[in-house]
């Protein structure tokens, strides 16, 4: 007697499946391309990790390696999680829900990047860089109060929780698509997260401002 064949839609579900978990994967892996690392090494800072706040990303780049190198960073990080949002985009759908998880990969990417043993930076250049595709409307207003904070606190841990809960929030105000509004404040959370030795430091009056010579990492060591 022959085998049962497997029914279509067992197989559909199962290579659905497979898609996404790729899908994701891709985003995440985009998201972890240390591009702060490599930038910093580029202008002659050996390992980024060991200097200034300790962090992988666009901030301490320009600290240790200079305004330039700072820039280059930024935008190579906003560019990568850019890319992933729009690549799961383009294959799914402008309305797939897929697209804003693959935003949110791609920023765990950054933090946790499986190059640098997980420990990346804290998500903001990516996390901006990744929802723009998907709400800029949202977006711009998340860079708007990360400036205004940022200029009226000079503290960037300040302007980057500011702006990732603008931005959050922005998305619940113009009515994006609920799987982007929520992901959006996930994202959020995880960048309040990754900020919590900014925030002990900030309330034992040790936080860092944007321009100074000593800065803290997240161990509280001030280099």
């Amino acid at each position: 007697m022959p085998w049962p064949r497997r029914p279509r839609v067992a197989r559909g579900y199962t290579r659905s499946t497979v898609r996404i978990f790729l899908l994701l994967a891709t985003a995440y892996l985009l998201g972890s391309i240390p591009f702060s690392f490599v930038v910093a090494r580029l202008f002659g800072v050996a390992d980024v990790r060991a200097v200034g706040s300790g962090n992988v990303g666009a901030t301490n780049v320009m600290r240790s390696a200079g305004r330039t190198a700072g820039i280059l960073a930024f935008l190579l990080d906003a560019s990568k999680g850019a890319l992933a949002a729009l690549l799961v985009q383009r294959l799914e759908g402008a309305a797939s829900p897929l697209a804003p998880a693959a935003a949110a990969a791609a920023v765990l990417g950054h933090m946790y990047p499986v190059w640098l043993g997980f420990r990346g930076g804290k998500g903001v250049a990516t996390g901006a860089g990744a929802f723009l595709p998907l709400a800029p409307a949202a977006t711009a207003v998340g860079l708007a109060a990360f400036t205004l904070a940022l200029a009226l606190t000079r503290y960037v841990s300040v302007a980057s929780i500011t702006g990732a809960a603008a931005l959050a929030a922005a998305t619940f105000v113009t009515r994006m698509p609920p799987a982007t509004s929520w992901t959006a404040l996930g994202v959020a959370l995880f960048v309040v997260f990754k900020h919590r030795a900014n925030l002990r430091r900030l309330a034992a009056g040790a936080e860092s401002r944007i321009g100074s010579r000593t800065v803290a990492n997240d161990r509280g060591v001030r280099r």
